[in-house]
């Protein structure tokens, strides 16, 4: 390992890369195509409450907290177009993690006023979720991530995610 590289604190990797990639690394935005930005940007601002930081016509950069864009859209190849049919590849989800538990359970409470459809939900150990899709069929999960020291793990400090049920009741509790 060359000087410099710092390994990161927390769950011991199933596999270690030869060449393993700054830990500081993360993912900054997402930009996705779609098929109309009005209906985008209605789910999206009016919906869940991100912020506009740009838009044109055929384009749009939200974000929260001020950040310069965590999610893009454009219709420059897809105006108009249709979801992937199942069985093709593409992305899965986005995950949009919210800093608490009431956060999350405040877009919760946000997506049961507008009548938003849930696909399913979690409490995975490390994080609760829900998992929906957004007005282009993309999947979407949104969560809240526990603190380190409660993820589960086994004996040898690799992660042992959970499947239990969600709490919806209390999770709509503490978003109130």
């Amino acid at each position: 390992m060359s000087q410099g590289v710092k390994i990161a604190t927390g769950i011991v990797p199933l596999e270690r890369s030869r060449l393993p990639i700054d830990p500081g690394v993360n993912i900054g935005h997402v930009h996705l195509k779609t098929a109309d930005i009005d209906r985008v940007h209605h789910f999206y601002v009016e919906v869940l409450g991100f912020d506009v930081v740009w838009r044109q016509p055929t384009a749009l950069f939200i974000s929260s907290g001020g950040y310069h864009h965590h999610l893009g859209f454009n219709t420059w190849e897809s105006k108009g177009g249709k979801p992937p049919p199942p069985g093709t590849t593409g992305l899965y989800h986005v995950a949009i993690r919210y800093p608490t538990r009431a956060a999350l359970g405040d877009a919760f409470r946000r997506l049961l006023a507008a009548d938003w459809p849930l696909d399913g939900y979690n409490d995975h150990g490390t994080h609760e979720a829900l998992y929906l899709r957004d007005p282009d069929g993309n999947g979407l999960e949104l969560c809240w991530d526990r603190s380190e020291d409660q993820w589960p793990r086994d004996d040898e400090g690799r992660l042992s995610f959970a499947n239990r049920r969600l709490d919806l009741e209390g999770l709509l509790k503490e978003g109130a």
